[in-house]
């Protein structure tokens, strides 16, 4: 709670701070900050007074932290305008979604995963350029495939390319859609995969209950992709304990 209030305070003064939760879990003593201080405050001035700060940590289920370490924060700050929240999968994402966070004149929570830092993965040259940024709000197809759409976040993209691996094997090409951005969400990536594929599944880590599938799976059916489906889309996600 303290150190989310300096650095709240700091962004307001003109800096632009990264705000470390050592899990989002903690952010819970810091929510007043998050969301009252710094996600609102740029409409209660009527555009006066920007809060440009990046929140960051892991997020979602480690290995062995029970309970009170495992909760995925992606709908909680995904629901609450004036937050623009990302949830990188691979080290491309991370480096090019953190330049632009920290670049981005509103407050932003970036959703790490802890199981994922000691992941290795091949960086292009361009990648690793000082200029190198991700739009935040563009989604990313990892895997071009015909017969359904799976869409995912962070550590559940690694899962989805899996599965894809082994569907193939069967005679089934799934396009895997690497979000890479909760708020806003890239929509219209996933309405064009869907009028190609014709079948939907959503993969997160959250629980389902009014979750990032369940929003996925409400704009899909009030948009101009519902038409297209050839059966009901589908929710994959963690078990509904705590």
């Amino acid at each position: 709670m303290g150190f989310a209030g300096i650095a709240v305070g700091a962004a307001m003064a003109g800096l632009r701070p990264i705000c470390e939760f050592m899990t989002f879990n903690f952010s819970m003593q810091a929510i007043d900050q998050v969301i009252n201080s710094a996600a609102k405050t740029y409409y209660m001035s009527a555009g006066l007074q920007p809060v440009p700060i990046v929140f960051r940590g892991p997020n979602g289920a480690s290995a062995g932290v029970a309970a009170q370490h495992s909760q995925c924060f992606a709908a909680w700050y995904g629901h609450c305008p004036g937050l623009k929240v990302v949830s990188p999968w691979n080290a491309e994402d991370a480096r090019g979604l953190l330049k632009a966070a920290i670049r981005d004149d509103n407050p932003v929570v970036f959703l790490e995963n802890e199981l994922m830092y000691g992941v290795p993965f091949e960086m292009s040259e361009e990648s690793q350029s000082k200029d190198f940024l991700i739009p935040i709000g563009k989604a990313k197809i990892e895997r071009q495939g015909s017969h359904v759409t799976l869409v995912s976040h962070s550590r559940m993209v690694s899962l989805c390319l899996d599965a894809a691996v082994v569907l193939a094997k069967e005679g089934i090409e799934c396009e895997v859609i690497n979000l890479r951005s909760i708020r806003p969400m890239d929509t219209e990536a996933i309405e064009t995969s869907v009028m190609k594929t014709n079948h939907l599944i959503t993969v997160e880590g959250g629980w389902p209950h009014f979750g990032v599938g369940a929003e996925i799976l409400a704009e899909i059916m009030e948009g101009p992709a519902f038409n297209f489906l050839d059966a009901p889309a589908v929710r994959v996600t963690g078990v509904d304990i705590p």
